[in-house]
């Protein structure tokens, strides 16, 4: 087959070396120059893989017949719609690479928790002794692992609305939807689109699968009437009947009429009813491929948690940095503030997607005492926590980091959770994350 791939990015470079490893003909195109892409265009011509650079022209649909996209090209961008008037199928990594293994797949996604709940799920069930490796949009493509896993490890993909909004075939034995608030408005057009792209993650799923989904997220819990898969619920408020949830101080376990205590709440190694949520939906994925409650509640209790999701990155004169710099939009940052019971300088701003921050405004009143804004939402992060609480606006990383130290106090948390994209000033959360700790490091 004569397969076109629309972006150079990882998953892009990935999903093409897949094909060609397939024996299929594949042509890249890439919209950024080539001195932009020079990993991409080393990497394709090492491979002899025709590509072509600073644009997609008639070139990219000339013999095509299928198109693999990568995340984030937009469906108004002109050669996807050309590409749709044509009949060209449209397809994403994630479900190219999904046809080339008959791998079991946890799948994971929600607008927020993705990554943690995708890393924990990966550690507990290889702790228990079965194998399991994460992928996907956590960091490495599913294209660069179909091909050398063992039959019998369990893929854990973290997927995005830009990978679920492309499948076609795509059927994960386990499904999770962690939960869904507005985001990626730019990609989708509107909320609705959103959450149809989400709720793709389970359209492929039968009986003898199985979707777990958050019983306190209206929208996550509503796709219960949608699915054909057996569902189990995981809530942080009230008792479920199948599936597991919080009360009395204990994480506990409902199947079949039956209920018993997992562990302690207090005994969850990561902090924040947000992390309540990843570790149940973690242990109940677990649980699904016959893991022992001992061995999740072991794992549970040894977790360490993810780079730039409420990272400890130092204790400096009694006050303690952490990097939250995957917080890319605000129910992210809801869920940090909520995390620490100390007081916290708050460092947030970047790249807005019709923020509306009105929804940290109880906890900025609760624990929050000096917010410092960057980036190009600084104005209106500024204007609009400036008569709730002190707020400083900073010109630079460097900057913000400095202004926090001076204004912090012996047992204060200096909390980089930005609320924000990272477009405007880094390349992506990774770097943006990666400059705040040698920042702080430094200090």
């Amino acid at each position: 087959m004569n397969y076109t791939v629309l972006g150079a990015a990882k998953s892009g470079l990935a999903a093409a070396e897949l094909a060609q490893q397939l024996g299929e003909n594949v042509f890249v195109s890439e919209y950024k120059s080539a001195e932009q892409s020079k990993n991409a265009v080393d990497f394709l011509s090492s491979r002899n893989i025709e590509s072509e650079f600073g644009g997609h022209t008639s070139k990219a649909l000339s013999n095509c017949e299928c198109i693999i996209v990568s995340p984030g090209i937009k469906p108004t961008t002109p050669i996807i719609l050309e590409a749709e008037s044509k009949g060209i199928p449209i397809i994403s990594e994630l479900e190219f690479a999904s046809r080339y293994t008959s791998n079991p797949i946890i799948a994971i996604t929600g607008t927020n928790g993705k990554t943690t709940t995708t890393a924990l799920t990966e550690y507990v069930i290889n702790q228990s002794g079965k194998k399991a490796v994460a992928c996907g949009n956590i960091g490495t493509p599913l294209s660069s692992l179909v091909r050398s896993l063992d039959k019998d490890t369990i893929i854990v993909a973290e997927t995005s609305s830009y990978q679920l909004d492309r499948i076609d075939t795509f059927r994960p034995k386990v499904a999770v939807i962690l939960n869904i608030t507005p985001d990626h408005i730019e990609y989708h057009g509107n909320v609705d689109n959103y959450i149809v792209a989400k709720w793709k993650i389970f359209k492929n799923q039968t009986a003898s699968d199985v979707l777990l989904l958050c019983a306190d997220d209206a929208i996550a819990a509503n796709a219960a009437s949608k699915t054909n898969a057996t569902v189990q619920f995981f809530s942080a408020k009230h008792p479920v009947q199948h599936g597991m949830y919080c009360a009395d101080g204990n994480v506990i376990v409902a199947s079949q009429h039956k209920e018993e205590i997992l562990m302690r709440y207090n005994e969850l190694r990561l902090p924040g009813v947000h992390n309540a949520y990843n570790s149940m939906a973690a242990a109940l994925s677990a649980r699904a491929f016959e893991v022992r409650n001992e061995n999740i509640r072991d794992s549970l209790m040894s977790f360490s948690g993810v780079e730039h999701r409420l990272e400890f990155v130092r204790l400096l004169d009694g006050i303690e940095y952490i990097n939250d710099s995957k917080a890319t939009n605000v129910n992210a940052t809801w869920y940090a503030l909520q995390a620490f019971p100390k007081p916290i300088i708050l460092i947030a701003g970047g790249r807005g997607d019709n923020n509306d921050y009105a929804s940290l405004d109880e906890l900025v009143r609760q624990h929050v005492t000096t917010v410092i804004a960057i980036g190009e939402e600084q104005e209106a992060i500024f204007n609009h926590f400036c008569t709730i609480i002190r707020c400083i606006r900073a010109t630079s990383m460097e900057d913000a980091v400095q202004k926090a130290k001076e204004n912090a106090h012996n047992g204060d948390a200096v909390l980089f959770s930005p609320a924000c994209k990272s477009f405007d000033m880094f390349m992506n959360y990774e770097h943006r994350g990666h400059v705040f700790k040698e920042i702080v490091n430094a200090l």
